[in-house]
């Protein structure tokens, strides 16, 4: 399995706001990581990525850099989120400006912005809609400040930046949605010696005058990009192995596995391994409000399972790339599964899906969730927008086609 996404960005992040040199083994390599390399070289770290296997960083001693270019960030709202905070570091009165992508432009960073204002800095929205564009303008001081986390990558950008500010900061969450992607920037906290008290994800406080060290860190495997796997595995395959996975990391993406075995997928756990093997599937009940990213694969499985499904408390995964819910009742259905758009999710009620022509809505597990309703049915679906699988899993049909999928991309 690929590395993680959300490991290989808080590793640039972190090693950028570090002084001396830092490397980064097995990152991965997707026009996602990429955007948050692009970004925090911008913001003064030289990166050098001409080995694939690892990366080298020379951080910046959080003394971030404001460029008079505007740092474009494509696609990826987790470099997005994370570098607003690492740019309201700079020096006071010097202003960072952030755009990304039209899907970018559309989700909402306003409670962000907000925090980030009241620990010290300025932020503004361009367009004045709460909304990249954005100008960032140093400096972060610290103080006291609440979030309502409706993203965790609200959170994490704060627990990132303020222990580089001048003063403590103290943060009361009033909302968080999916806790185990802050469990993941706390790990990087503590293997860093950074200060910090935890109640329970409700408060934070956090020490300033602190500082980001070097390392020297392979990234593990990703949980999401497995997702997809672990779902066609589930649904199809005589036995497939993936390697890589470690259980004991906070990805929360984890739970997939949980899941399937509660479907009654076949699934086998060893240290270093693990290996699915198809079975017949039952809907169930999943509370999916700390796997969002998982909704588009665990959909499509649930489409073939007997029985209904209902994938609830997510409201989350419709502030994506794309409101995922509606997208996939809408795509679910092109292919005449009975499916119920919720708020906050979705009711599933397996049957025997058509093949389609689908809509990929740009939206890389979109793309990707699709691709396995096609694996399973008789006849031929397409997807179209199918580059975007790039944006975290540039590899994804060469390794479908490694345990037998018939799937070609154009």
């Amino acid at each position: 399995m690929p590395a993680s996404k959300s490991h290989t960005i808080r590793a640039v992040a972190i090693a950028s706001l570090a002084a001396g040199q830092s490397t980064i083994r097995k990152p991965l390599a997707s026009s996602d990581t990429q955007a948050a390399v692009d970004c925090y070289r911008a913001l003064g770290a030289e990166i050098d990525t001409s080995n694939a296997t690892q990366w080298t960083v020379i951080g910046t001693g959080g003394k971030i850099r404001a460029p008079e270019e505007t740092i474009d960030v494509g696609n990826s709202g987790t470099t997005l989120r994370i570098a607003m905070g690492s740019a309201a570091l700079a020096q006071s009165g010097q202003t960072v400006t952030f755009t990304g992508d039209e899907q970018i432009q559309s989700r909402p960073v306003g409670p962000l912005m907000e925090a980030i204002t009241e620990l010290g800095a300025k932020c503004t929205s361009l367009k004045n809609n709460n909304k990249a564009p954005i100008q960032i303008t140093g400096q972060l001081t610290g103080g006291k400040t609440d979030i309502a986390a409706s993203t965790s990558q609200y959170l994490s950008s704060l627990l990132l930046c303020t222990p580089l500010a001048a003063n403590d900061s103290e943060i009361e969450v009033t909302l968080l949605n999916e806790p185990g992607y802050v469990q993941i920037t706390l790990d990087w906290l503590d293997k860093q010696g950074i200060q910090y008290q935890n109640d329970d994800m409700r408060q934070f406080k956090i020490k300033g005058r602190q500082s980001y060290k070097s390392f020297d860190t392979t990234i593990p495997a990703d949980f999401s990009s497995a997702t997809f796997f672990l779902c066609a595995a589930a649904l199809a395959a005589d036995e497939v192995t993936l390697l890589g996975l470690d259980f004991e990391d906070s990805q929360p993406d984890k739970a997939v596995v949980d899941y399937l075995k509660a479907m009654g997928a076949d699934i086998n756990i060893e240290p270093d391994s693990v290996t699915i093997r198809a079975a017949a599937l039952k809907g169930i009940e999943i509370d999916m409000n700390q796997t969002p990213d998982a909704l588009p694969a665990v959909a499509v499985t649930a489409a073939f399972a007997k029985g209904t499904t209902r994938l609830l408390n997510v409201p989350q995964a419709r502030g994506k790339e794309t409101d995922r819910i509606k997208c996939m009742a809408e795509e679910l259905r092109k292919m005449t599964i009975d499916v119920e758009e919720l708020p906050e999710g979705l009711i599933i009620r397996g049957s025997e899906p058509k093949p389609a022509d689908l809509a990929g809505r740009s939206d890389h597990r979109i793309v990707m969730a699709l691709a396995l309703a096609g694996l399973v049915m008789d006849g031929q679906c397409t997807v179209d927008t199918a580059e975007a699988v790039s944006v975290t899993f540039p590899d994804y049909v060469e390794l479908m086609k490694s345990i037998g999928a018939d799937i070609e991309s154009k």
